[in-house]
């Protein structure tokens, strides 16, 4: 007989949206939480007269660029039609796709146990799509390929197929086929699992694509009557793939296949096809692949007398600030790994061993906040104002459990930042203590340099830019960001730091952390400085 903790858990589901830019990541959010019934009307991204802006998207800036720049946490239960017993909780984590942003979403990655893949029907595999293709394999995360925006012009679903094998190396699996090319989307033929079509999804549009999109359902034979030439094309092209090979097997998608889904967010097609499928196939929480602290969780349970799973942990994956302008407060995301959280439960931070109360606690649907009573594994919680926890933390009850660190990765842009005007250089500060303990930048600071000018050290130039629309419309401080000569980071340390700060074109910094970064005018001087002084500690700044 299942426990209470288990049953919760089995009927968890947390997954990320992933994607290149544009490729309609925030729409495909609205339209799942449409779908689940848990808003009225979809808005759209970006911005135009007389639309809403999504849920998702809460900062002023994602609202005026129609981009997504900050990860977001929805939680929210879904029932497929005909389920049976309890419905799914959804932890649905929608994610930048902006190449600037990458840290954020690659820590959002750490924290889930499936992607859907968003990729644009037209544009096909891009940079961006590509590496977090590459980072949800290295992770082992099951991944769910959606070919958005089909209701536009595009590529041939079998060009997409060949893509994804060709660039990838995993190989799509298609469970429900367009009917209709690019451009003339009619709707889906469902697959058996022998890759066969089993039924025909007919969908009528509605206006503008803001409420759900009403359905019609075909036997194949009807739908040849219906669609013709159409379903004929989809039925040769999914025994091609059948032939190939190219079905479902749910243990080789939990290790080297990906299942596939076409739709379009905008028209609302296909969507809650998407939630169906990951409530079917996408893994409950567990124990973590390469995470240790799960299964230390399990055995301090053990130790304790009570069943495995049931000591707390649960791992901070995102701070952030800023999301309320009445609430001058911060929100500790952390994800539930192993046992139940309750509001009010005393836990330790592993990172510090300090012990403190989780008296507030929330779910988050955008800018919209709960009060949450209990937590279980997989599921996103907000700790407001819990000042000691960054990015990577470990909170635990019971015996102590610690989970790797979260990667960093190396800057490559850099700029001195400071307040515009002196009378505001408490606020400043202020703001830009908050702003590096969410990691929206790394804080770089030297003694020639002082506290009021320090190095912003950043992946992407448009955190730059986030960093000071957040000072200004957060804590009222408008700064000025100038460009510093440098454009490489490196590690060093004590030992080596003070021979280096003598070589020409290098600059040593002190990181927030502690740890000493010295910066280099470009790769040919660090390469001279190596050749040059080989005993130099140098070390590239990325996390094991």
């Amino acid at each position: 007989m299942n426990s209470p903790l288990s049953s919760e858990a089995a009927r968890r589901r947390t997954f990320a949206v992933i994607a290149h830019p544009d490729a309609g990541k925030s729409t495909l959010t609205e339209a799942l939480a449409l779908h689940a019934h848990v808003i009225a009307e979809a808005g759209a991204v970006h911005g135009k007269a007389g639309r809403k802006a999504t849920v998702s998207d809460w900062m002023e800036m994602e609202k005026d660029r129609g981009i997504s720049i900050a990860s977001s946490a929805l939680q929210f239960e879904y029932a497929p039609e005909g389920h049976q017993g309890e419905p799914y909780m959804i932890n649905l984590v929608d994610t930048p796709g902006h190449a600037d942003f990458s840290e954020d979403t690659y820590r959002v990655l750490t924290a889930v146990d499936a992607a859907v893949m968003l990729i644009d029907g037209a544009k096909g595999l891009e940079p961006q799509t590509l590496k977090l293709f590459r980072v949800c394999k290295a992770r082992g995360l099951p991944i769910v390929t959606v070919v958005n925006k089909w209701d536009r012009p595009g590529k041939s679903p079998l060009e997409l197929v060949d893509e994804i094998v060709t660039e990838i190396g995993l190989q799509p699996t298609p469970l429900y086929w367009p009917v209709g090319e690019a451009g003339d989307f009619r709707g889906l033929a469902k697959l058996s699992d022998e890759g066969e079509p089993q039924e025909y999804i007919h969908f009528i549009r509605t206006a503008g694509g803001s409420t759900i999109a009403p359905e019609e359902h075909f036997t194949p034979e009807q739908a040849l009557d219906k669609e013709a030439d159409a379903w004929e094309t989809a039925t040769e092209e999914t025994e091609l793939l059948a032939a190939d090979g190219a079905v479902h097997d749910q243990e080789l998608f939990l290790d080297c296949t990906t299942s596939m889904i076409f739709a379009s967010a905008m028209l609302n097609f296909g969507v809650h096809q998407i939630l169906d499928t990951l409530c079917e196939l996408a893994p409950a929480p567990g124990a973590r692949l390469g995470d240790q602290a799960a299964v230390a969780a399990s055995q301090s349970a053990m130790d304790n007398g009570r069943e495995p799973g049931d000591e707390f942990s649960g791992v901070v994956f995102k701070v952030q600030a800023g999301m309320d302008k009445k609430h001058r407060d911060s929100l500790a995301f952390m994800r539930g790994v192993s046992g139940e959280f309750e509001r009010g439960m005393q836990v330790t931070h592993a990172q510090s061993g300090r012990s403190f109360s989780t008296k507030y606690a929330l779910t988050v649907f955008g800018r919209t906040r709960s009060t949450v009573e209990t937590a279980y594994p997989g599921d996103i919680v907000g700790l407001v104002n819990a000042g000691s926890l960054a990015p990577g933390d470990t909170i635990y009850t019971g015996k102590k459990v610690q989970f790797p660190p979260m990667p960093q990765f190396a800057p490559e842009h850099f700029r001195t930042l400071r307040a515009k005007s002196l009378g505001k250089y408490k606020q400043f500060r202020k703001a830009l203590e908050q702003l590096d303990s969410e990691g929206v930048v790394q804080v770089l600071k030297n003694d020639a340099r002082g506290d009021a000018a320090p190095v912003m050290a950043a992946v992407g130039p448009m955190q730059f830019e986030v960093m000071q629309a957040r000072m200004d419309n957060e804590y009222n401080v408008e700064t000025i960001a100038e460009p510093v000569p440098y454009s490489v980071a490196r590690r060093t340390n004590a030992e080596t730091a003070p021979e280096l700060a003598k070589q020409r074109g290098v600059e040593i910094f002190t990181r927030t952390d502690g740890e000493l970064i010295a910066l280099f005018g470009d790769k040919w001087r660090l390469q001279f400085i190596q050749k040059e002084h080989p005993e130099f500690f140098l070390e590239a700044l990325v996390a094991d």
